[in-house]
This record gives C-alpha cells, sequence and structure tokens, in this order.
C-alpha cells in the first residue's frame, strides 16, 4: 500500500523535484508552501510521515512541529540547513524524529524515509504482548502507553524508543545501539537526537507520578527500570 507523504518546503523548484523522485519511487506526494496550510492539512489527511523545513512563510517549521504534536503522532522530519545545530536540537525538543542537513540529496531523503517508515511496521509486526514493568504497562499492538492510570501520550519515535528500552527491562542498552535501530548509523560520538528524545520521553512517564523510569548509565547508554525511586 502506497505511503502517503507530506512536503512542506518554501522553495518550489525543490518541493517539485522531491515530490517527483518521491513519486517515481511510489508515494503518494502532496506539497504545502508555508506553515500555515501545512497545520490544516496535517490535521486532515494525517499523513503516515511529514518532511517538514524550518524556514517558512506563515509558521516556521518548529511552530508548525509543536502544533500538530497535538493531534498527530507520526514521524516528522526535519529540513535543516548545514550550520543550524540550535534549530536541529530545537526541533528535536519540540517532537521532530529526526533531521536531514540541507541541501537535500533526494536518494539520501529516500533512504531516510524509508527507515523509518520500515522502523514503524517492524514494530507494528512485533510480537503485541503487553508489557507490565512495575507502575509501566505498554500495549504495542494498540500503542497504548500507560504509568499507573496514567495515559501517556508518545510520539512515533518517544513510543519506538520506549519500545526498544522495554526489550531489555533492567539492562543498560548501549547508546550506539539506540541510534543505529533508530536513526540507522552508528553513534559518532557527537550525535545528540537521541539524549533529546530520552529526556522528552522521561519527563513525559515521570508527568504524573514520582517514579524515575529511566535511568542514564554516564558513559554507556539507558537502563529502563521497574523500582520506584523519588525524583
Amino acid at each position: 500500500m502506497s505511503k502517503d507523504i507530506l512536503i512542506v518546503e518554501d522553495d518550489i523548484e525543490l518541493a517539485a523535484l522531491v515530490n517527483d523522485y518521491l513519486t517515481k519511487n511510489g508515494y503518494s506526494v502532496k506539497v504545502s508552501h508555508n506553515g500555515l496550510d501545512a497545520v490544516t492539512i496535517i490535521d486532515q489527511h494525517q499523513p503516515d510521515i511529514v518532511i517538514l523545513d524550518i524556514m517558512l512563510p506563515g509558521k516556521n517549521g518548529n511552530e508548525v512541529c509543536r502544533e500538530v504534536r497535538n493531534f498527530y503522532h507520526g514521524p516528522i522530519l526535519m529540513l535543516t540547513a548545514l550550520d543550524d545545530d540550535v534549530d536541529q536540537m530545537l526541533g528535536l525538543e519540540l517532537g521532530a524524529d529526526d533531521y536531514i542537513i540541507k541541501p537535500v540529496q533526494p536518494r539520501l531523503l529516500l533512504t531516510r524515509i524509508r527507515t523509518i517508515l520500515r522502523r514503524i511496521n517492524q514494530n507494528g509486526c512485533q510480537n503485541n504482548t503487553i508489557i507490565n514493568a512495575g507502575e509501566l504497562h505498554i500495549d504495542p499492538a494498540n500503542r497504548v502507553v500507560k504509568v499507573g492510570n496514567h495515559n501517556v501520550d508518545l510520539t512515533s519515535a518517544e513510543f519506538e524508543l520506549l519500545l526498544l528500552l522495554s526489550q531489555e527491562i533492567g539492562q543498560v542498552v548501549d547508546r550506539n545501539v539506540i541510534v543505529q535501530e533508530l536513526r540507522g548509523f552508528e553513534y559518532d560520538g557527537f550525535d545528540r537526537s537521541i539524549d533529546r528524545r530520552i529526556s522528552r520521553l522521561r519527563k513525559k512517564l515521570s508527568a504524573d507520578s514520582k517514579i524515575e523510569l529511566i535511568k542514564t548509565i554516564r558513559g554507556k547508554g539507558y537502563q529502563l527500570c521497574t523500582g520506584k525511586q523519588s525524583l
């Protein structure tokens, strides 16, 4: 089944190039050239993935990302300039799943899209046994997460990260393993996207309780715990 992609890019020539390339590779593509229209399209059509530029008229990409995370839980791939480390980190803080640096190479973009969608599909086809770890409850089939009696609203990227950690409850999951599984390349010692994702996930899991579920093991990785600890 063809996957629906929304490209939000105000460079008309670049948007057309990417649109043609992705269409030829079997995707159904919509294009928006400004942030205001993008919010409406995402809300109404719920695409399988959003390719979102940061510099947009109407609303910039970060504003769009922040707003749509109230009703859209699919993957968002940000387009950022080479030296915009601040924008990259801010986008991840606001709920983007990943970023790709401009100028965009269509083949690289296609590879990243396939990696993200394949990972989501694999997670959907995994053993759907409900995971109970102390106060944490994960229902993979319905993508539902609870801490105690409280539902936790997660993005696709946050859910996939939690599911990965839950496969090794009580064990330290190496940061390089996480980067490879979720971003598709080896950890280079500088990438901080996973750290940011961990931070968002930890905040959401602890929002309605005093339970520390994710520990940072300095120099190694992260550990999903079940014990109760005061924050």
